[in-house]
């Protein structure tokens, strides 16, 4: 599940790739991997991708419909 709310936030924040992934200090093609599915994540990652998005790390995991943006303090 991660990978697809991760691709979602992506494309919603009108980021590439590649700009993820410098984020992350990491390859463009690592990245990929994850987005796609074809390697998990780590936590620590996730943490940092939550942090760049403001959502919470239940909204990544599917835990949770609600971003949990508000309680975060990134909505008016």
């Amino acid at each position: 599940m991660f990978y697809t709310r991760i691709k979602e936030l992506r494309l919603a924040n009108s980021l590439t790739q590649k700009q993820v992934a410098e984020v992350l200090e990491m390859k463009q093609e690592q990245y990929q991997r994850y987005e796609s599915g074809k390697r998990e994540i780590p936590l620590h990652l996730l943490i940092k991708l939550a942090d760049l998005y403001g959502v919470t790390l239940d909204y990544i995991a599917g835990r949770s419909e609600d971003t949990g943006a508000e309680e975060l303090g990134n909505i008016g």
